[in-house]
């Protein structure tokens, strides 16, 4: 039966793994386009508290909450790519991550609708709302040999892995149109770019929109999977994780911010025998890749020799 090899604990890790994998295509699609943004910790809280806020005292469903908190970040995130468009590199980066600090600041001092320092509690689960839709349409998870914890648990990780599996079918679709040879002609020589009739500014706006999007909907997500957020969750170091993310996977493919989402994410659990040394490696494992691999894990070259080796191998078979 199910109800023997299914772990709430592990599944759970793995839904947190899975909004993680979100947040590195979130800030790849924005260095897509060469834009070093830190902001994206603020963008993911405003998609958490206004899903939140949503749904807790306006009884809004969670999926319209989740689309409503998409949109309006998605529109901030435009409203930002408006004047961030002047700056470029480092200071692009300081003015998101004073972006990101800004609303941190409101989320605690704006008690009358955040509640604050404490935070926002009892948000409606994500999971806890499907065992309860199920009940009501006559489905018991007894049938499956599942506990109620056990069904939450299952039912969350499958909708986030449908989730995570649609947003990087949509961007791999994306990178090889239209407007990801726009994104990269962008990133390779902006100056280049426009005198070809690269509309600059609109593809710029577009990946900022697009990836302040993408983790707002990731930050509702956290908090229908936690069911509680405080302005402590989405901290300078929730920037800089997110960003870690790329610089440790590769930001050349989406692969690299995924595999850097997988395995920053999973690598808690396999240290906690020296779980009080685990930013200490994390420091150390950066500064081998920037004297190793600067350009991180995954890129262009060692995607280009699987596919090599894979119609190589196929060769053979075919003759």
């Amino acid at each position: 039966m199910l109800g023997d090899i299914v772990n709430p604990y592990y599944l759970q890790v793995a839904s947190f793994i899975l909004i993680n994998i979100i947040l590195g295509v979130s800030i790849y699609i924005t260095l897509a386009t060469g834009q070093l943004s830190l902001g994206h910790a603020g963008f993911m809280s405003i998609g958490a508290y206004t899903s939140a806020i949503l749904t807790l005292n306006y009884n809004v469903p969670i999926v319209l909450g989740l689309l409503i908190a998409a949109l309006l970040t998605g529109l901030v995130g435009v409203l930002i790519g408006f004047p961030a468009l002047r700056l470029q590199g480092v200071y692009l980066a300081i003015a998101t991550l004073g972006f990101g600090e800004v609303i941190r600041v409101l989320f605690i001092n704006w008690e009358g609708l955040t509640n604050g320092a404490v935070g926002i509690a009892k948000i409606p689960h994500m999971g806890r709302e499907i065992l309860q839709f199920s009940k009501d349409i006559g489905f018991d998870p007894g049938v499956l040999g599942l506990k109620n914890n056990q069904f939450t648990s299952l039912s969350v990780f499958l909708v986030l892995l449908i989730i995570a599996i649609v947003v990087i079918w949509f961007f791999i679709r994306q990178n090889n149109s239209r407007v990801g040879r726009a994104f990269a002609s962008i990133k390779m020589d902006e100056q280049a770019s426009e005198a070809m009739g690269i509309n600059i500014t609109y593809y710029k706006i577009l990946a900022f929109g697009q990836g302040a999007l993408l983790a707002g909907f990731a930050g509702g997500l956290y908090a229908h999977l936690t069911a509680y957020i405080s302005p402590s969750d989405f901290d300078y170091h929730r920037a800089v994780e997110i960003l870690i993310f790329a610089i440790f996977g590769g930001s050349e493919v989406i692969w690299g911010p995924i595999f850097g989402a997988v395995f920053l994410s999973a690598a808690p659990e396999f240290l906690r025998a020296v779980s009080e040394y685990r930013f200490m490696i994390y420091g150390a494992l950066l500064v081998l890749m920037m004297a190793f691999r600067p350009q991180g894990i995954i890129d262009v070259n060692m995607l280009n020799r699987f596919k090599r080796k894979k119609k190589k191998k196929e060769g053979e078979h075919g003759s």
